[in-house]
């Protein structure tokens, strides 16, 4: 007994000391795992401190979306945080509709005035015009507030089927009147015009690359094949991208059987490719495709298949230069991050990613003001090109990587150097709200008339140009005008003529003389 008494403390002490060895094996990886999370803990446990701890009532959900966009800035200029006011409508607007009661509206002198109800939408059928104020929706008061444009659009929007009674505020009756709505689906069209500029050349307006588009596409190329279209023009100017497998599927459309679309790269080196069917429905008409400096993501997928299989000419200028493939991730809370997930390559193999520095993204959304200064949007001769990143199309042509598509014909800016700002004023929404505040004034003075009628009346002055030079200095900005009248001028018709009439006459108005449907047109 005493012997056994005698070796029972080695014996413990072996057990804890094989226990420590054993448990040090078990918990190894675990000790590796917290390293590796140790940031993740400290983030939360920093929120937490702040909310208990701080001297002053802090917003914590703000303090995560700033933590949020300051990681994901490091990344690349592409990976971005939605926070989940702005996800709502950005999933809306991809998606292709919402329910509501389908009117263009701004806020005029603080109160909200319909700019134009869409055709056939809840609001036109009910009765509402263009010019008209509403003032309540229902007995929650929308004038007079500087509410924000999202507070704004929940009042309006609701439940499918559902009804609102708005009171309304008619300018040119004077008159305060209730007209009750029932919200209804309210498409978001992506593709804002199909149709034919010559007896043989249809046309197609790509704005953005949403859930609809691929079908939008197809009803508007199908009714122009009808019509006699043997050549198509595809605009993608000002198309900032969207779904890549809705530019996947137009491309289909126009390319043969088994002919590369596109591939990706993620970062384990896999190779994903798509490539044509043989269900195309434009396989074999020429096309044409316009590009510009906003040009981006999807419309450089489409441009890019179309241009690497010589399947048609490329038109414009230099595009965006966005290579990169995000994927969309969802949180709780109705937020989502949108996270570079691979890069994607044009069939002839050249990423058309244009060159970024981590961290520096405001520098990168503004290259055009380079564009701008190195004159290349002037001349093609001085768009940058590295002759290492030379890639040959199908039939031998050579073509560059390295920073968006290069176009086969160039076009320059339609205003003359030095007048770069008026691009963007003619391209904002300064011009509709100057139209719609004109209309205001005496929208009797164009009652009953019609579309010739209008542009017959319009051409014959320039007092509008003058007009909106003024309305522009008080808003604050000083532009002259006298160097681009005609083209101003275009842009003011086009806008008088979509707010009266609707969007195939401001298209009929905004392409006459259109310098890139020129050169297509030659």
């Amino acid at each position: 007994m005493k012997s056994k008494e005698k070796y029972l403390p080695i014996l413990l002490f072996s057990c804890i000391a094989l226990g420590i060895v054993i448990g040090g094996m078990i918990n190894f990886p675990n000790r590796t795992l917290s390293a590796k999370s140790a940031n993740k803990i400290k983030l939360n446990r920093l929120i937490d401190f702040i909310n208990e701890e701080y001297v002053d009532d802090v917003n914590s959900d703000s303090i995560v979306d700033l933590t949020v966009n300051s990681i994901l800035s490091k990344l690349d200029p592409h990976s971005i945080y939605i926070p989940t006011t702005e996800q709502i409508s950005e999933v809306e607007t991809m998606k292709g509709n919402f329910v509501g009661i389908g009117v263009n509206f701004y806020m005029h002198n603080d109160t909200i005035a319909v700019v134009k109800p869409l055709e056939d939408g809840p609001a036109e059928k009910a009765g509402i015009l263009s010019g008209d104020r509403i003032l309540y929706a229902d007995n929650s008061k929308l004038f007079g507030r500087k509410l924000p444009s999202d507070s704004l659009f929940n009042k309006l929007k609701g439940e499918e089927g559902s009804e609102v009674l708005l009171t309304i505020y008619r300018k040119s009756s004077n008159k305060k009147i209730k007209i009750t709505i029932t919200r209804a689906i309210v498409p978001i069209k992506s593709v804002a015009i199909s149709l034919m500029i010559n007896k043989n050349t249809g046309y197609i307006k790509i704005d953005r690359f949403g859930e609809q588009t691929y079908d939008e596409f197809r009803e508007g190329l199908v009714k122009l094949k009808k019509q006699g279209a043997t050549t198509l023009v595809i605009d993608l100017r000002e198309n900032g991208g969207g779904y890549l497998e809705k530019a996947v599927e137009i491309a289909d459309e126009l390319l043969k059987d088994k002919e590369l679309i596109v591939f990706t790269k993620n970062r384990k080196g896999n190779i994903n490719k798509t490539f044509a069917t043989e269900d195309g429905i434009f396989e074999t008409g020429k096309v044409y495709v316009l590009i510009d400096e906003n040009s981006a993501s999807a419309s450089e997928i489409l441009a890019g298949a179309i241009q690497d299989n010589d399947r048609g000419t490329i038109v414009g200028r230099r595009s965006f230069g966005k290579g990169l493939v995000q994927r969309e991730m969802d949180f709780e809370d109705g937020s989502a991050v949108r996270l570079t997930t691979a890069r994607y390559y044009t069939p002839s193999g050249r990423s058309i990613q244009k060159p970024y520095i981590k961290g520096e993204g405001e520098k990168y959304t503004h290259d055009f003001e380079n564009r701008f200064e190195n004159g290349e949007l002037y001349e093609k001769g001085k768009i940058t090109i590295a002759d290492s990143l030379k890639f040959k199309t199908k039939k031998g042509r050579i073509v560059y990587g390295g920073g968006g598509i290069v176009p086969d014909v160039f076009i320059p800016l339609e205003v003359k150097k030095g007048e770069e700002s008026l691009v963007y004023i003619l391209n904002s929404g300064l011009v509709g709200h100057f139209v719609f505040e004109e209309l205001d004034k005496n929208r009797n003075a164009f009652k009953n008339l019609t579309f010739q009628q209008f542009q017959t009346k319009m051409q014959n002055s320039d007092s509008y140009i003058n007009s909106f030079e003024k309305y522009l200095t008080n808003t604050g900005l000083e532009q002259k005008l006298t160097n681009d009248k005609p083209l101003v001028k275009k842009y003011i018709l086009a806008e008088f003529a979509q707010q009266l009439f609707g969007e195939s006459q401001y298209y009929q108005i905004i392409l006459k003389d259109d310098t890139m449907l020129k050169a297509v047109l030659k």
